[in-house]
């Protein structure tokens, strides 16, 4: 049975090093762990289900307070927490380690003394598999380790837990420190066959990792309005870029609840070409351009081949095969089932994905990034396939599991395409059918502009023959389908809030009594339409009505600056997977336009 009452999703923090992510609650417990890469079986599943499935916590039970802080410009952790006896400093992260993954932990007392409990659960494969734990001694001294198939994982520390024989395996244990002494410990993943992986000298790894995401963050030179709110959500986005492939991953979790104890639960551990272009397009505004070469290099890597097998998302490495399937033993988060792993949307037809890619890669061009043979060749080849297939009726940015519609932002998305390509011609010599491609563009704006539009509504609207609109259709100035300020921008941006917005600044992405999405249930405010909202308005001069959005925004992120999917604002908790690349990368991207309007500088 799932426990009565989960942790927040809004208390979890991220920790990350470029290849895996864990969530830590507020209480010290890392329930989410997925080495060695963001898409791998969970050994700590306690997200998604109880301690049972795995956990590690570090844990002061009389506490009265805790308050959490990054340190600096990182995704180094530190926790402060207050006992009747004293305060102690609880630091976590992430450092990048060449030979696996691993997770750095230490316990400072500064006041009087703090009393901790200690436990540590393995479980591989989701929580599925209990491991064969035992200890170890050699050249480096003792320490735990956690062997299950080609997994393993080992524990060091100062002073290690002790098994439990009874109820569930796990290892406890409890202690005292003393003001001025210090606890630490470091878990590292490996591959079972390799050799037990060397103790790390935990001090260096904090200080090392807190440089890294320090060093990175200084690159962007970042100094117009909410700065210490886009830093933050530049490095989410820069942590769920891996380090070695140059993907880029839409959310660190999988089946995080739109709909707490409903359907609508997702795997988010994979790359989409939608999200990802955003993210560089975001990245390239605040300067980031080597971000941009890594990406484009993974891009030829994932969609080599031809041009019909494109898929809307992969692996991060590039693997196609993403097969979706549940996790019958985890009861999932507030009871939410099924705990999705893999994504059928894989195999959707989503037209407006191409779109969004050109859209990155041309603003990369404008940003000096010079293509290459095979990089245009890829584009060209793309484009001209879209060419032919635009009319297709396809599943849209929603990914709705209904019947497939002629969705308008995919037709825009997929004019967007055509524009760019023909712009890659004109303005940077690069070759291409240029006249055919200038002619589909403009029959597709053509059509657009007539079944797209709804003359009673004054706005367009979500799909042919509907009544109704949709959050993404505030993208349409974005890509300069329509200029910001034309009578039929100002019209559907009005409808959109009228009949989408919920509370101030939120908005649903569309309304699903009114929209077959195939799926039961309902959700709520989408946080990445909150971004484009205050990004329309700011480039339609309303700079008061942006600012008014964005600070909404703000005001709902965590204590750690992080934001989820989506926002239920009747119980003021953040809802769906954490942290969500489209939902930090729209708030950067909208501040950014919000500079320009203002002319807040860098």
């Amino acid at each position: 049975m799932p426990a009565a009452s989960p942790t927040p999703i809004g208390d979890y923090a991220v920790l990350g090093d470029g290849r895996t992510a864990a969530l830590i609650s507020r209480a010290g417990s890392v329930d989410w762990w997925c080495p060695p890469r963001f898409d791998a079986a969970a050994c700590f599943a306690a997200l998604l289900g109880g301690p049972e499935h795995g956990h590690w916590s570090l844990e002061a039970p009389e506490a009265t307070e805790r308050h959490r802080r990054w340190h600096g410009d990182s995704l180094v952790l530190q926790t402060t927490v207050r006992t009747p006896t004293g305060v102690a400093v609880l630091t976590d992260a992430l450092p990048a380690r060449p030979d696996g993954a691993e997770i750095v932990r230490r316990i400072r007392v500064t006041e009087g003394r703090v009393r901790f409990r200690h436990e540590w659960v393995v479980r591989f494969g989701y929580g599925a598999v209990q491991p064969w734990v035992h200890r170890i001694t050699d050249r480096h001294g003792g320490a735990i380790q956690a062997v299950a198939g080609p997994d393993r994982l080992v524990l060091r520390g100062s002073r290690l837990p002790a098994p439990v024989r009874s109820g569930v395996p796990a290892h406890r244990d409890e202690f005292t420190v003393e003001a001025g002494q210090e606890e630490h410990w470091s878990l590292v993943w490996t591959p079972s066959w390799q050799p037990v992986p060397r103790p790390a000298d935990d001090l260096a790894e904090l200080s090392t990792a807190e440089d890294d995401w320090g060093r990175w963050a200084r690159r962007g030179h970042y100094r117009g309005s909410y700065r210490e709110e886009v830093v933050r959500s530049l490095l989410v986005l820069r942590m769920l870029t891996d380090r070695d492939t140059g993907g880029i991953v839409a959310a660190a979790t999988t089946s995080l609840p739109e709909d707490p104890g409903g359907v609508r639960n997702w795997d988010y551990r994979f790359c989409w070409l939608r999200d990802a272009a955003m993210t560089l397009q975001a990245l390239l505004e605040h300067g980031y351009r080597e971000e941009a070469g890594a990406w484009r290099q993974w891009l030829l890597r994932a969609v080599a081949g031809d041009p019909a097998d494109l898929q809307i998302v992969y692996g991060v490495d590039g693997r196609r095969d993403l097969t979706e399937r549940a996790l019958d033993h985890l009861p999932g988060y507030a009871g939410s089932r099924p705990v999705r792993v893999g994504n059928a949307a894989v195999g959707q037809v989503q037209n407006d994905v191409l779109g969004e890619v050109m859209c990155a890669l041309a603003l990369a061009r404008d940003c000096g990034l010079r293509e290459t043979a095979d990089s245009w060749s890829l584009q060209s080849h793309l484009v001209d396939a879209l060419a032919g297939t635009w009319q297709r009726p396809d599943r849209g940015i929603w990914e709705v599991r209904g019947r497939p519609r002629r969705f308008t932002h995919s037709a825009v998305m997929a004019w967007a395409a055509l524009d760019r390509a023909v712009r890659a011609v004109t303005d940077h010599g690069l070759p291409g059918p240029v006249d055919r491609w200038a002619q589909v563009r403009d029959r597709i704006r053509a059509e657009v502009l007539g079944w797209g539009w709804d003359d009673e509504l004054g706005s367009f609207v979500q799909s042919a023959g509907v009544r109704h609109t949709d959050a993404a259709l505030l993208q349409l100035a974005q890509v300069g389908f329509l200029a910001p300020d034309d009578p039929r921008m100002t019209g559907t941006v009005a409808a959109i809030r009228a009949e989408l917005e919920v509370s101030p600044g939120l908005l649903l992405r569309y309304r699903t009594d009114r929209a077959d999405d195939g799926l039961p249930g309902t959700e709520h405010p989408f946080l990445a339409c909150s971004g484009w909202l205050a990004d329309a308005l700011a480039r339609q001069g309303d700079v008061t009505g942006a600012d008014q959005v964005l600070s909404r925004l703000t005001g709902l992120a965590t204590d750690l600056g992080l934001l989820a999917e989506e926002y239920d604002p009747r119980t003021g908790r953040m809802i769906g997977n954490i942290p969500q690349a489209l939902s930090h990368l729209a708030f950067v991207r909208a501040v950014h336009q919000h500079d320009l309007a203002t002319g807040a500088t860098r």
